[in-house]
């Protein structure tokens, strides 16, 4: 039986939101102290140059403008490059070369948008001009940052702040993980709620030290119950082999997933030092891409499906008459698909079928399914059946690029065949894929198996030029009406 009694709970409930707040709030400020400082720098220093005379400072509607519409930029600028992603688990030594980063980049953008234009006596001004402005802006948005982050981190070392851990092990590597990380001399936030087992032979030595709440087939139910935010695998070098399935365990949760290396990975150079008197772990990211690009994949997905919405609104007036006019029923088809982590969600469509199209169970369609409806074949051609997808967009649930969401019916029977598939919940499925550039529709379940390669391919090499490329393909496919 489960030991779960006594299961230790992070003491200190972690308030994100206030810790991003915190961020933000001091971001905003600095950004319009360093723009006022500037503003009065040129007035005060620049611009006499010119005119050979002293220059009133006049707080006008340009300046308070500035104060509004600057900051708002860099914030901008801040989320892009993924500033805010993670606000516990900051540098100290990374948020120095982030905020340089992020100045410099910033600054540039200022500098030929709205200084180039400034009156100035010599090109000397916009040299003096640019160092001016980024010094203002760094030491401004550096000071408080730091002190902000600095306190965080004492908290994390000293115990007050925590991430409620999951061991995977059971073990001499399991015990010898946990005294580890218990014995260290300053804490790195790690608090060990408990252990799951991957070898079924029991007694556990862990369980001398910690609850044991179950084994890995259990893990997803543990992680959302116990709200596990980082699991350690702690393994013997005997349950080598069964990595694999402890990955696939994982993969499809929002969870920071963590090892202990063993000599070869050493050897090899695979473990990366992150705090010095941290233990040493490998970390298994859920990252695909750097986070300025995931952020700036997002922000273009919301800036694409609003503009789409707009200009196909005639379009959709249309599309309705024709889905009303063509067979009895309703105009929308939705039904659940599952999206990111497993987590479940109701996708729309223009309804392509007749009503109780799918009595007999779940069917995929076929090129010539006589299910489709004459109208419905029209809209396929085109993939215009699936604009009410931008609204999925818009919800957060999909992306314009990613993998197509599946019905769990059959992503059970993918899975089967392929366990890989697990590793598409990584991210968010999209209205078009390189899957379905390269393969197109598929009609049964050995055709999804088959066309999986490809969107593990899309995996492997996710980045904005290769969103754009199936984007373009994705467009010639709409122009040519080559869909099913």
């Amino acid at each position: 039986m489960d030991n779960t009694e006594g299961v230790r709970f992070n003491p200190i409930k972690v308030n994100r939101r206030i810790q991003l707040a915190k961020y933000v709030v001091s971001d905003f400020i600095t950004a319009a102290m360093s723009w006022s400082l500037f503003y009065f720098f040129r007035k005060v220093y620049i611009e006499p140059q010119k005119f050979g005379h002293p220059i009133g400072i006049e707080l006008d509607t340009r300046f308070f403008l500035g104060l509004t519409v600057i900051p708002v930029f860099w914030l901008l600028i801040y989320y892009l490059s993924g500033y805010y992603r993670d606000v516990f688990r900051k540098s100290r030594l990374s948020e120095l070369w982030q905020t340089i980063g992020n100045t410099l980049i910033g600054v540039i953008i200022l500098f030929f948008t709205l200084i180039l234009d400034d009156v100035i006596r010599s090109y000397s001004n916009y040299y003096i001009s640019f160092l001016a402005l980024f010094s203002f802006h760094f030491m401004l948005t550096y000071i408080p940052r730091v002190i902000i982050t600095t306190r965080t981190t004492h908290k994390v070392h000293q115990g007050k702040i925590g991430f409620n851990t999951l061991l995977i092990g059971s073990n001499a590597k399991a015990v010898e993980a946990y005294l580890d990380i218990k014995n260290q001399a300053q804490s790195n936030g790690n608090f060990i709620v408990g252990f799951v087992n991957v070898n079924d032979k029991s007694p556990y030595m862990l369980e001398e030290h910690l609850p044991h709440l179950g084994n890995i087939d259990d893990v997803k139910g543990i992680i959302e119950k116990y709200k596990i935010e980082e699991v350690i695998i702690a393994i013997e070098s005997t349950e080598h082999d069964r990595i694999n399935r402890i990955i696939n365990k994982l993969i499809d949760t929002n969870v920071l997933i963590k090892a202990i290396p063993s000599m070869y990975d050493i050897l090899t150079g695979r473990v990366r030092m992150s705090s010095i008197l941290g233990t040493p772990l490998i970390q298994i990211s859920h990252q695909l891409m750097p986070a300025w690009q995931e952020n700036v994949k997002t922000a273009f997905d919301y800036f694409i499906a609003t503009l789409a919405l707009l200009i196909s609104a005639p379009v959709m007036l249309f599309l309705i008459a024709g889905v009303k006019l063509s067979s009895k029923g309703p105009v929308f088809y939705s039904h659940e698909r599952i999206g990111r982590y497993g987590k479940p969600f109701t996708i729309y469509k223009f309804r392509s079928m007749y009503m109780n199209a799918e009595k007999n169970g779940p069917e995929l369609s076929s090129r010539n399914d006589e299910r489709i409806t004459p109208f419905g074949r029209f809209m396929r051609k085109a993939r215009l059946d699936e604009i009410p997808n931008f609204f999925n967009v818009l919800k957060g649930e999909m992306s314009l690029v990613g993998p197509r969401p599946e019905r769990k019916y059959f992503i059970d029977q993918i899975i089967k065949k392929n366990p890989h598939y697990v590793h598409l919940l990584k991210v968010k499925p999209g209205i078009t894929s390189w899957g379905q550039v390269k393969y197109g529709y598929a009609e049964n379940v050995d055709q999804m198996v088959d066309r999986l390669k490809y969107d593990l391919i899309y995996l492997d090499n996710m980045s904005m030029f290769v969103d754009l490329k199936i984007l373009i393909y994705t467009l010639s496919t709409i122009l040519k009406r080559t869909g099913i």
